[in-house]
This record gives C-alpha cells, structure tokens and sequence, in this order.
C-alpha cells in the first residue's frame, strides 16, 4: 500500500490520462499543492508559475492537485481545467487528474503526504484549497503550509532545500 511506503513509490494520474510515476521525481525538490480555478486562493497560480520559472532547472518540480471538496470551486472536466490554468495563468507545471484529498476517495498521494505531515493541532484532514507540501531531494516531507501562504513567502525555502 503507497501510504505505508516510501514517497518514490507513489503514482498519480495526470489531467491527460497519463500516468506520473514518482519514481521520477528522485533527487528533486517538489511543492504539491491542491488547487481549484474559483477559490480566492486561485491567484496562486501565477506566484507558483513563477516559483516553478524560477527553480525548474534547478531540480524544482511542482504537482498541482484539482481538487473540488472545498465550496465546489473546481467544478471543471480536466481538459478544462487544463485549459484555464494555462491561460490564465501560464501554468506548466503538471496538473494532475480532479480527486480527492480528504474521505473515503482520497488519491494515495494525499493519503501518503497528510500520514508524513499533520496540519495544525495534529489534524491531518486537508483544510481549504492551495494547501503545500514540500518535499525533499530525499523524499521526506519537511513542510506543510496552509492556504493563506503564499508561494512567495516559501521561496528561501524552495532555495535552500535545492542547495542541500
């Protein structure tokens, strides 16, 4: 089972159909985020497009999540959100399939990364949208962060792990 096991061996399944091994993401540092197209957090977007701009060929890779457990704020197809995320926003970061991240249905990843990480009082449960998790060259999960942080204010965070 992927949330007993190491962070390498985690699977997801891109906007596209295909699948994103994890496997691939050794040695990186990686920022996975849940996000949403009509959340007030949505302006996120541009500050982690510029985030993956600046870090990408430093060993940087972010993975957003669509997710519409919160409000119904992601209530788009993939194509879709696909579609919104790279106009709006310039996005080219990998976006996974729609799924969810808390209950009875959440993908392994979530499942794996709230098990490493708890929020705030010890709860695991996945707050709003554009909650972040920061992950390692090693695979470890060293941050959790809510909504309200913004992809700027993690950035001497992001640097300082690609250094290590």
């Amino acid at each position: 089972m992927a949330e007993n096991s190491g962070f390498y061996s985690l699977k997801a399944e891109l906007g596209n159909g295909k699948e994103f091994n994890f496997a691939e993401l050794k040695g990186k540092v990686v920022l996975i985020v849940n996000v949403a197209s009509k959340c007030g957090f949505t302006p996120q977007y541009k500050g982690l497009q510029a985030l993956y701009e600046k870090y990408k060929d430093k060993g940087f890779v972010i993975l957003g999540f669509p997710c519409n457990q919160f409000g119904h704020q992601e209530p788009e197809d993939d194509a879709n959100i696909a579609t919104f995320c790279e106009r709006n926003h310039g996005v080219t970061f990998p976006l996974m399939k729609k799924s969810d991240v808390n209950g009875d249905h959440t993908n392994e990843v979530y499942k794996w990364l709230k098990n490493q990480k708890a929020g705030i009082l010890g709860l695991t449960r996945i707050k709003w949208n554009f909650e972040k998790f920061l992950v390692d060259k090693n695979g470890n999960v060293v941050h959790r962060w809510a909504s309200t942080t913004t992809p700027e204010t993690i950035d001497a965070e992001v640097a300082k792990l690609l250094e290590q």
